[in-house]
């Protein structure tokens, strides 16, 4: 989309070239009715042409700036890069047609073709050729790419281009409550205080898992989800959550809930390791105590098998006698 500056028939453009104090101007009506303005650079036609007081500008390209009166610490480089800022302030705008929409909105930063284009609220960031092209009157957002363009209207949301498709498998990124960006790091090197977890791994015993879905504002797919309630964690443990800039609970730390899990685990591991070493160590006594008891028996058994034939042997014994008792006896008489 383009924008058309026209002149009428009866006037012509100034051919503007030099120095204004600490102002530089160099373009057909560049800077032409500043009266007051201080240490405005302007290079191109049109180029800060409706200035007056406005102050630390820089517009280099045609129409750059073009209606910007009493604004200050902007920068536009390109052709149309923000021709209808009046009084917006602190915007940087680098690219053909970049914040062209743009007319009060401050602390913009358009770098690419068409970046920023509809754009008329505060604070976004846009990089890429029409990155941020559709965000109109939101505030603090980040669009990076080349055509990620946003939604009209919405606020504090920031997009990347690819980083859904894109494939790692090393470390995952974690944002502050401050938005700094990094990766955990688990070397002993960057660490000091270590001890084991023990008991505190306890905490997560009291945990509530729940399913849910986000509001509209956030997940617009409304898809169930699974896991767990800031608020409800932070009574079990304060330490297993993040919180945002007021200190509120807004984020668990699934990472640490994770090593819990994990020290939990290995707790109940141990126990049984345990508990199954005492069960060997009662099979071993157990068979031991077996293989006694059928010695014992063996033995028991020839014990017995020897009493028999003892008691044999004396019945034997006892009825020879019993025989001789009942014999009749001859008495020999030698007369």
């Amino acid at each position: 989309m383009l924008a058309c500056f026209a002149l009428s028939p009866q006037a012509r453009a100034v051919c503007q070239q030099g120095c204004d104090g600490d102002n530089t101007f160099l373009g057909d009506d560049a800077l032409v009715n500043n009266a007051g303005g201080y240490a405005n650079t302007a290079i191109g036609a049109d180029a800060l042409r409706a200035n007056t007081v406005g102050h630390l500008n820089t517009a280099v390209g045609n129409s750059a700036l073009s209606s910007s009166t009493e604004s200050f610490e902007n920068t536009a480089t390109g052709d149309h890069a923000l021709p209808f800022n009046t009084t917006g302030n602190y915007n940087t705008a680098t690219g053909y047609n970049a914040l062209f929409s743009n007319e009060t909105g401050d602390r913009n930063t358009a770098i690419g073709v068409n970046a920023l284009y509809r754009n008329t609220g505060p604070g976004n960031v846009a990089l890429g050729v029409s990155a941020g092209v559709l965000l109109t009157t939101g505030s603090g957002n980040v669009c990076l790419g080349a055509s990620v363009h946003g939604v009209a209207g919405e606020s504090n949301t920031t997009r990347i281009k690819n980083v859904y498709s894109s494939v790692a498998s090393d470390r995952a990124v974690y944002v502050t409550a401050d938005n700094k960006i990094g990766t955990l790091v688990s070397s002993r090197r960057f660490k000091e205080e270590i001890k084991p977890m023990e008991k505190v791994s306890e905490a997560i015993l009291a945990l509530k898992p729940v399913t849910f879905r986000y509001k509209k504002e956030i997940e617009s797919n409304g898809s169930i989800m699974f896991g767990l309630i800031a608020e409800d964690v932070e009574k079990a443990d304060p330490d297993l959550v993040t919180r945002d800039e007021k200190g509120q609970a807004e984020t668990v730390r699934y990472e640490a809930v994770n090593a819990m899990l994990l020290n939990e685990f290995l707790k109940e591991h141990r126990k049984l390791t345990e508990q199954q070493g005492t069960i060997g160590e009662l099979k071993v006594a157990v068979a031991q105590q077996q293989s006694t008891n059928t010695e014992q028996q063996k033995a028991i058994k020839s014990l017995t098998a020897a009493l028999k034939e003892q008691a044999a042997q004396i019945q034997k014994v006892r009825a020879e006698l019993e025989a001789r008792k009942s014999s009749p006896q001859i008495v020999r008489n030698n007369q």
